[in-house]
C-alpha cells in the first residue's frame, strides 16, 4: 500500500497525473494500469482519458439512449437540426454502439437509418480501429461528444455527425455525474467469471489490496472531475453543486442540480444576508415546491411559517424564478423524511449560515483523520430547524425528539463522495485526507456491492474483504470498468489477465 503524503506533496508539486493526486491516491495508477491495457477492438472505449472529458463513452451511451437525459436540440456538425425518431438496440456484443437507429436530418427533415457509433472525439473512429473492421459498415450516425477538426472526421462515406456538447450544456442542471450507469443495460457474466478463478491465487489481503486500488482510483477521478468544476466556476459554488446533487440521492440528483444552477451560492448567501429562512424559501421558489395554497390538513404554525416564506419569495420571483422552468421532482417511494422540501432545509443550514460550510469541512492544524470525519459527521447530524428538525412533512404533528435532516447513510455518502474529492481537487488540502480514506463512515450496502463480490470472490466469501469504505468504493469502480462495459460474457474482458500480470509481477 502507498505511504501518506508528505506536506510538499500535499501542497501541490506536480506530477505526470496533475499537481497533486498520487500524493492522496497512491495506488491509483496500479490499479489504472490494469484498466489501461489494450483492449479488444470494438468492445470498449480506448483507455485513453483525456484530461478536457473525465468520464466515459458510456456517459455518452446512457444520454443517447435515454429521452429523459437526451437534449431535445441536437445538430450535425455542420449545423443541421437532429431529430430522433428511434435511437437504435442498443448493442450488448461487439460492434456498433446502437443498432437500426431512425433519424430525421436537416429542415427538409431526410429520414435516415443505420447503426450509430459514439465516441468521445472523432478520432476515435480511426483510433478504435472501426475504419477496417466491416462490422462498423452499416454505421450512419457517428455520434460525439467534441466537434473536433475537419481532418479528424473519417468515417464511413456519407455517414452524418452529430455533436452533443453544446447540446448537453444548454440542458438547465445537467451533469455527467447525475448518469446512473447501473440503471441501464449490461450483459451478464459467466457462471464462474475468470477474475473470480485468478482472485483464488490472492491471499487475504492482496485482495484488499485490489479492491483499495480500485477504490482511491474511484475518488481520484472524482477529484479530477471536480478540479475542472472549480477552475471554472470556484470552489465554494463546486462545493455547492455537489453537495445538493447528493442530498438528491438517486432520482433527484438532477432537479438539485437543476436548483443550485439556477441560484448560485453566492446569490443565496447574499440574498438571504446569511440567514437560513431566508434561504429556504428561495431554494423552495426556485424549486417549484412552495405550496402555492396553504393546504387544510395544515396547522396554525405551518400556516404562518409558510406564509414568511412566500412573503420572502415574492420579491425574488421574477428575478430568479424566470431563470429557469422548475426542476421535475420524482416523489415515488420516497420516506417523508428523505423528501426535497427537508434535503433543501438541510442545503439552507448548510449553506446560507453564518458559520461557512466550507471553512466548516476542512481539517484542522493538528486535527487527526478519525478526529476530522467525526466532527464532519456529527455537523450533519446537528443540522437543526425549529420546524422540520420536528416534523414529518407540512402537514405532520410536530414530535419532541428532532429528526435529522440529513440521515447517517446520507451524510457519509456526502463525506466520501463529495467533501473528500472536493478537498484533494485544490492544492492547499491537507496531508490527512489519505489518512482518512482508512476511517471513512460507512455507507449502506447496495446490489452492485454485493454482485460484483460476488462475481470476484464467489459465493462463501468473507464479507471482512469490503468492511472498509474504501474498499467498497472500489467495488463499485471495478463493476463500472470491467463488468459494466463488458458484452462477452467474461469472454474477451482484461481484468483477469491484468489481475494475473499483478499477481506475478506487482504491476
Amino acid at each position: 500500500m502507498g505511504r501518506a503524503p508528505s506536506e510538499s506533496q500535499a501542497m501541490g508539486q506536480p506530477s505526470n497525473d496533475g499537481p497533486w493526486f498520487p500524493a492522496y491516491f497512491p495506488n491509483a495508477a496500479t490499479y489504472r494500469g490494469w484498466r489501461e491495457q489494450p483492449l479488444p477492438r470494438g468492445v470498449r472505449e480506448a483507455a485513453i482519458r483525456r484530461k478536457a472529458f473525465p468520464y466515459s463513452e458510456r456517459h455518452l451511451h446512457c444520454v443517447w439512449a435515454d429521452p429523459e437525459l437526451r437534449p431535445h436540440t441536437l445538430k450535425t456538425r455542420g449545423g443541421e437540426l437532429v431529430q430522433i425518431e428511434y435511437p437504435g438496440i442498443w448493442n450488448q456484443e461487439a460492434g456498433p454502439d446502437f443498432l437500426g437507429a431512425v433519424l430525421k436530418i436537416g429542415d427538409d427533415q431526410r429520414r435516415i437509418s443505420g447503426d450509430v457509433e459514439i465516441h468521445i472525439h472523432p478520432a476515435d473512429w480511426r483510433a478504435h480501429g472501426h475504419d477496417r473492421d466491416p462490422r462498423y459498415d452499416r454505421v450512419r450516425f457517428h455520434v460525439t461528444y467534441f466537434p473536433g477538426a475537419g481532418d479528424e472526421i473519417i468515417t464511413r462515406p456519407g455517414a452524418v455527425q452529430v455533436v452533443l456538447k453544446d447540446a448537453l450544456q444548454a440542458v438547465p442542471g445537467f451533469s455527467f455525474d447525475l448518469v446512473d450507469l447501473a440503471a441501464y443495460p449490461y450483459a451478464g457474466r459467466a457462471d464462474m467469471p475468470p477474475c473470480s478463478q485468478v482472485l483464488r491465487a490472492y491471499d487475504f489481503d492482496q485482495r484488499v489490496a485490489v479492491l483499495r486500488a480500485a477504490g482511491e482510483e474511484r475518488l481520484r477521478r472524482k477529484a479530477e472531475r471536480m478540479a475542472l468544476t472549480i477552475a471554472e466556476r470556484g470552489a465554494a459554488q463546486t462545493l455547492f453543486e455537489e453537495t445538493m446533487a447528493a442530498l438528491g440521492y438517486k432520482h433527484n440528483k438532477r432537479a438539485f442540480r437543476q436548483v443550485a444552477l439556477s441560484i448560485p451560492l453566492v446569490d443565496l448567501q447574499h440574498e438571504s444576508a446569511n440567514r437560513p429562512d431566508k434561504a429556504y424559501a428561495l431554494l423552495m421558489g426556485i424549486s417549484g415546491l412552495l405550496p402555492e395554497q396553504p393546504s387544510p390538513r395544515w396547522d396554525t404554525a405551518i400556516r404562518k411559517w409558510m406564509r414568511g416564506h412566500w412573503d420572502v419569495w415574492w420579491r425574488y420571483r421574477d428575478r430568479f424564478g424566470e431563470n429557469s422552468p422548475p426542476p421535475k421532482w420524482r416523489m415515488d417511494g420516497l420516506r417523508p423524511a428523505n423528501r426535497p422540501e427537508r434535503r433543501l432545509m438541510a442545503a439552507a443550514h448548510l449553506f446560507a449560515a453564518p458559520d461557512d460550510f466550507a471553512r466548516r469541512v476542512r481539517p484542522q492544524k493538528q486535527e487527526t483523520a478519525e478526529k476530522w470525519t467525526k466532527r464532519v459527521m456529527q455537523s450533519f447530524d446537528d443540522l437543526r430547524d425549529p420546524v422540520l428538525s420536528y416534523r414529518q412533512g407540512f402537514a405532520g404533528k410536530p414530535g419532541t425528539k428532532p429528526i435529522a435532516l440529513i440521515g447517517a447513510s446520507r451524510a457519509a455518502a456526502i463525506l466520501t463522495n463529495v467533501l473528500i474529492p472536493w478537498l484533494v481537487a485544490q492544492s492547499e488540502a491537507p496531508a490527512i485526507l489519505y489518512e482518512a480514506l482508512n476511517v471513512l463512515p460507512i455507507e449502506p450496502d447496495n446490489g452492485i456491492i454485493k454482485q460484483t463480490a460476488f462475481y470476484l470472490f464467489g459465493r462463501d466469501h468473507s464479507p471482512k474483504l469490503y468492511r472498509t469504505e474504501l474498499a467498497r468504493q472500489g467495488l463499485l469502480q471495478i463493476f463500472h470498468d470491467f463488468c459494466l462495459n463488458d458484452r462477452s460474457r467474461c469472454a474477451t474482458c482484461i481484468f483477469p489477465a491484468a489481475l494475473t500480470r499483478h499477481l506475478e509481477t506487482g504491476r
